[in-house]
């Protein structure tokens, strides 16, 4: 592997796809930037992920939007984003997943020999199951540390207190933030500057992927735009909002925006 630059490998963001900044790199320029801040960095950077069903869950969660917006880099997790980004004449090359920058990362880490992560969100079985995934698959990574915080829909300040003391006790590289959207991008956007970390990841279900829980989609249903229908016969009643009232409402967002582009001073927000 090649030493990191010391400049941004990603110096471009589409500055304003349906009113967010979403990097246009690839999945590989997005990992390997994520390894210099790992490596370089001198204070935490976050990555969250963008999805028709994040965009309109932020439409009406204030503080999702400024979560969304505050990150260091916003990829489109979602095959709608990219369809998107092309129907209104953006630049976005393809989709860009949490479990693309979980797999990068590590296996760049893995061959620098060094890094150590902590993983916080999902249940003691789960986080079990991924710290001994990782000693097999990233032997050369080093398990800082795994908390399973309370399932609750929101944290208190005593229960942020606990898991940021959880994190700095150990001082880990990267923090790997899985507790579901919005809530982990809040907690990450409120509590980012008390972590001692290098960079911060809200990679949600990427966890219970990475566990077994979960079975991703194959390689050619991800490659063709498919892996929502593939996820949704997997889990009908937990998905059934997102596919059947957010995806038609982020088709609406999409044809509001041609109108507004076509017809810039009769269309305003």
């Amino acid at each position: 592997m090649e030493p990191f630059a010391k400049e941004r490998v990603i110096t471009l963001a589409e500055k304003n796809l349906l009113g967010y900044k979403v990097c246009k790199g690839t999945r590989e320029a997005c990992a390997e930037e994520i390894s210099h801040w790992v490596l370089n960095g001198d204070h935490p950077r976050w990555l969250a992920c963008l999805n028709p069903h994040s965009f309109v869950t932020a439409r009406k969660d204030d503080a999702f939007r400024k979560a969304l917006n505050n990150a260091d880099l916003l990829i489109p997790d979602g095959m709608g984003i990219v369809l998107a980004s092309r129907i209104l004449g953006g630049g976005l090359r393809e989709r860009v997943t949490g479990s693309d920058m979980f797999q990068g990362v590590h296996e760049r880490l893995n061959r620098e020999g060094e890094g150590s992560v902590f993983f916080l969100g999902s249940t003691e079985a789960t986080l079990a199951a991924i710290r001994k995934r990782m000693a097999k698959d990233y032997p050369s990574i080093r398990v800082a540390g795994t908390f399973s915080p309370p399932f609750k829909s929101e944290f208190t300040p005593e229960d942020d207190e606990l898991m940021i003391k959880a994190v700095n006790d150990v001082r880990p590289d990267i923090l790997w933030v899985g507790m579901t959207a919005p809530k982990q991008e809040k907690w990450i956007h409120r509590n980012k500057d008390k972590l001692n970390v290098k960079f911060i990841g809200a990679v949600g279900a990427v966890f219970d992927y990475y566990a077994g829980n979960v079975k991703r989609a194959p390689a050619w249903a991800r490659r063709v735009g498919l892996e929502w229908l593939y996820r949704w016969i997997q889990e009908p009643r937990r998905l059934w909002i997102r596919n059947v009232i957010s995806t038609p409402i982020f088709l609406g967002g999409i044809i509001k925006e041609i109108v507004r582009t076509i017809f810039p001073t009769k269309i305003r927000r």
